[in-house]
């Protein structure tokens, strides 16, 4: 198991990860709408902010969010408040929203890397746990502990599928009705839920089925025609050698994962002589999906290093130690049990990504929440070439304006033109490393206007420095032109940051 191994990753996974290309093929209908809203949002973030730091924050405050009404209600039968359910519906969209636009910084800032696919991966296992969570207790599918476990694994397993097929073909496909269809139904079923209550999803339409009956189905039909596009990509062979998959191994190996969760699960909830299941059903689903975003976590990384998958993994002991107890008659409190096999899961989750996030990091030499100076040095080529060297472009340079806005000062107050010419001088050998942009020193004159200083004094001294410039090295600078009110004459001469 790997939690007992030094090293997660093997050097030839590391040098595999490395060559890795990220592709996928998107026909959903929501996302070209949203499209300009993601572009606008991600002008707004700083070009510090790394891309993995999004995904994060989107994570984190989704999490948070849906807590709130898992407190509220354990059993999901319990009342939850309004504003939670509004909360939640809020801490989705902005998981969303972050989770559209990391990608996009990415390339924004010339960062993008495998590890940011991992990542966002990861996040996107874990966030399905606590998304599909949500809605089982805004649906209050508590009343049906059966259909609510078949409910909540099927959105489980078509993450899994989908993530399945990738590591077959190689390729992560999106389809019309996906992830983001599938975000703004849960997002419009919270704020229906705030808006008229929980009790607006007991209506009977004809007097024959509830109306949460019906999401529920709609949801099952979805993911069933989701897994069948699914399966009919696994079983047409894959894009490995022989129709294998892209590590070269068989294309129905990953389902022997999937399997031992599902059945595990649902026998251990069918078994249990105290109920365990139905008196604490968000414990124990959120105990085995944990469970299911591990090993979907070892899916992703067997595709992106295309290498073969562990058929067992270290998170089935809590679940192990569940059936085990309930073979020998309940020897420990299932209770009790449950929660050590949920902190089980939880440390092992968390064990395995943070130490694949470390060596990938170290093999590829990057920053994980922030970005390398190298990176750096490509943003600001970026930063420039989209027009926006300006102001970060001045913050760096503010000895070389001084020294200009210093010679006109002086020459301004006492026409010695002689030292304009010295500090251009020292201008030209202070700059020589530095980038070059532009500084309109309008406001500059006018200031010295303001204290009494004509136009018609500091003209003289740009003149001398516009006819020493001209002649120098340093012609080709980009030029800024100041009016000059009293020659009635615009004057163009190079300035400095």
């Amino acid at each position: 198991m790997s939690i007992f191994r030094k090293k997660i990753l093997y050097q030839r996974q590391l040098k595999m990860l490395g060559e890795h290309k990220y592709y996928a093929e998107d026909s959903s209908l929501l996302d070209p709408s949203l499209q300009p809203y993601w572009n606008y949002v991600v002008k707004l973030l700083p070009l510090w902010m790394a891309p993995n730091l999004i995904t994060l924050a989107g994570l984190v405050m989704n999490i948070v969010t849906t807590l709130f009404i898992m407190w509220y209600s354990p059993d999901c039968l319990s009342e939850v408040p309004s504003w939670s359910h509004l909360f939640c519906a809020f801490g989705l969209f902005i998981y969303q929203t972050l989770d559209a636009i990391d990608g996009k910084q990415a390339r924004r800032t010339e960062t993008s890397s495998p590890l940011g696919e991992l990542f966002d991966h990861g996040c996107d296992s874990l966030s399905s746990i606590f998304v599909v969570m949500s809605v089982c207790i805004a649906l209050k599918l508590g009343e049906y502990p059966r259909f609510m476990f078949f409910f909540y694994f099927c959105g489980i397993t078509a993450f899994y599928c989908s993530h399945w097929q990738t590591y077959v073909s190689g390729t992560f496909r999106f389809g019309k009705v996906d992830v983001t269809e599938a975000q703004v139904t849960i997002i419009v079923a919270h704020v229906v839920t705030a808006l008229f209550g929980d009790r607006v999803w007991h209506t009977k339409l004809f007097d024959l089925i509830e109306l949460r009956i019906i999401v529920c189905v709609a949801g099952i039909l979805g993911c069933s025609v989701m897994m069948y596009n699914v399966f009919v990509i696994i079983l047409s062979g894959g894009s490995g050698k022989n129709g294998s998959t892209v590590a070269g191994t068989s294309v129905l190996s990953p389902g022997i994962p999937l399997l031992s969760v599902v059945v595990s699960g649902y026998v251990i909830s069918q078994k249990s002589v105290t109920n365990v299941y139905e008196s604490h059903p968000v414990l124990f689903i959120l105990t085995f999906g944990v469970i299911a975003a591990k090993v979907t976590n070892k899916l992703v990384v067997a595709h992106m290093t295309k290498s073969e998958m562990e058929l067992f993994d270290s998170s089935m002991l809590g679940a192990i130690a569940l059936f085990l107890n309930q073979y020998f008659n309940c020897v420990l409190p299932e209770y009790a049990l449950l929660w050590m096999a949920l902190l089980w899961a939880l440390y092992d989750l968390l064990y395995y990504c943070c130490r694949v996030c470390i060596e990938i990091c170290q093999y590829l030499r990057i920053r994980l929440f922030s970005i390398s100076p190298a990176s750096s040095t490509k943003t600001q080529s970026v930063i420039q070439n989209n027009g926006q060297s300006k102001a970060k472009l001045q913050s760096n340079a503010v000895a070389n304006a001084a020294w200009l806005l210093w010679a006109i000062f002086v020459a301004s107050h006492h026409q010695m033109y002689s030292l304009v010419i010295e500090a251009r001088k020292e201008v030209i050998r202070r700059s020589l490393s530095d980038d070059q942009c532009q500084v309109d020193l309008k406001s500059t004159l006018m200031d010295q206007q303001s204290h009494g200083v004509e136009y018609s004094t500091i003209f003289p001294a740009i003149c001398d420095w516009l006819a020493i410039t001209k002649s120098s090295a340093l012609r080709d600078w980009p030029e800024s032109a100041v009016l000059l009110p009293k020659q009635k004459k615009r004057c163009y001469f190079p300035l400095l940051t």
